[in-house]
């Protein structure tokens, strides 16, 4: 006993106190590399939301000039509130500002100024003789106008960058005021004809936006390369016609781009049926 004690060592001093161990020191981590970078950014990136903000002011002024009877204003503001929106995402891409605050507020205004204002429009300009299906029309437009926006949300990393899944609703938006614009331009005053083709464009709208069609996309269109003559040529035709009629050329573009989706659809879906026949025919005995 007395040779295995003296074997181990002497953890106790003579001195009859306990010695404590030393801790290992650790490396300071500074606290911005510990934490997430997402809980430090407090702030909001002012360029892209100060247009945003505009987009949402336009909704409210719109909505107001409707209450007012200025329809042709109310309209305006509509239109102006698109410009607003676009300016704000490319503001956002080119000063590499995108955020997800950005994205939501973006959604948010949005539905204001292309959804409840042209619903309001459209309401007190032509639905409201319709009493019960006017209101249920213009509801029908902002839940499906609600709807659109959650969905691009939801399917903004997974959709194809080319095209869009359903018709937009800035441009449900523009069809609208295009409408109304096109209509006082044509010196139409008291015709009841608008009473039931708005009715009936505002359940189209409704529908194309909800659904699965694909629409053409231009966010990402590089302006960059090189391009044919041609196209320069058909632009300076195209912006010549928009100067001299502006109010038919406006209509006449959101129309064909309302149209462009439901169309190409069909079109894809005959091609696809002749090949599978085609595919099927040598198969036959």
């Amino acid at each position: 006993m007395t040779a295995m004690n003296s074997q181990e060592p002497n953890l106790v001093p003579e001195t009859g106190k306990v010695r404590l161990l030393r801790r290992r020191s650790r490396q300071q981590v500074p606290l911005r590399q510990r934490m997430p970078k997402d809980k430090l950014r407090r702030g909001v990136y002012l360029i892209p939301s100060l247009f945003t903000a505009g987009n949402l002011m336009c909704g409210f002024f719109s909505i107001i000039a409707t209450f007012r009877g200025d329809y042709v204003n109310a309209a305006l503001l509509i239109l102006l509130a698109n410009v607003f929106d676009g300016i704000d995402g490319y503001a956002a891409r080119l000063t590499r500002t995108t955020s997800q605050f950005g994205v939501e507020f973006d959604s948010l205004a949005d539905v204001v100024s292309f959804g409840v204002a042209p619903a309001v429009l459209v309401y007190l300009w032509a639905l409201v003789p319709w009493e019960t299906w006017g209101w249920l029309a213009a509801c029908t437009y902002v839940v499906c106008g609600a709807l659109r926006l959650s969905r691009f949300n939801v399917q903004a990393l997974a959709a194809s960058k080319g095209h869009f899944v359903g018709l937009p609703i800035p441009a449900a938006a523009q069809m609208i005021t295009s409408t109304v614009l096109l209509y006082y331009y044509l010196g139409g005053g008291g015709s009841p004809s608008r009473h039931l083709t708005l009715l009936l464009v505002i359940y189209g709208l409704a529908a194309l936006m909800v659904s699965n069609i694909p629409y053409l996309s231009l966010k990402n269109t590089d302006v960059r390369k090189r391009h044919p003559v041609w196209m320069l040529v058909s632009g300076f035709i195209l912006i010549t016609l928009i100067i001299a009629e502006r109010h038919l050329m406006f209509f006449t573009i959101v129309l064909l781009y309302t149209l462009s989706g439901p169309l190409l659809w069909g079109l894809g879906t005959s091609k696809r049926r002749r090949e599978r026949r085609r595919e099927a025919a040598p198969s036959m005995p």
